[in-house]
């Protein structure tokens, strides 16, 4: 189990420097991103094999990980968060789902496709939430901190 979840991360980080490197990012982040990528993923990949948590909710627990990382990380590095979240994001986009339902579509299976389409707005809409759930978190994070600096 040990060396499945790190050939998970060590593959995550590759592709998601690979895409970094496609969205030419600034080199200085490809560790930092390969990192938050690789992380995301192997913690996506234990819940959802280890402790059969949905696909949802990995999606949306990763998400938030993401975004919580991401926020960090461009701080430490003094870079825009968007940086680090598009290259991380892109091992849970739904492609497969996507490509599955335009293909039965297309092929006169609606069913099936309607099925593919409710998983891609299901995942879609975990990741965005994971998003605006790491977002809440940093702002509520920023006037706790605000808060306290105010009572000295």
């Amino acid at each position: 189990m040990i060396l499945s979840v790190i050939f998970q991360f060590v593959m995550a980080y590759i592709a998601t420097i690979c895409f970094g490197v496609i969205l030419n990012i600034p080199h200085q982040a490809f560790n930092s991103v390969g990192l938050i990528g690789g992380v995301s993923w192997a913690f996506y990949w234990v819940l959802s094999h280890n402790f059969g948590i949905g696909i949802a909710f990995g999606n949306l627990a990763a998400a938030l990980l993401i975004s919580v990382l991401s926020m960090y990380a461009a701080r430490y590095k003094k870079m825009p968060v968007i940086i680090f979240n598009i290259p991380s994001l892109v091992s849970f986009v739904p492609g497969g789902q996507a490509y599955k339902m335009v293909r039965n579509f297309a092929i006169g299976n609606p069913d099936l496709a309607w099925s593919y389409f409710m998983q891609v707005v299901v995942i879609a809409g975990a990741i965005a939430m994971g998003f605006a759930l790491g977002e809440l978190y940093h702002q509520v994070g920023i006037y706790n901190h605000l808060r306290v600096l105010k009572r000295r």
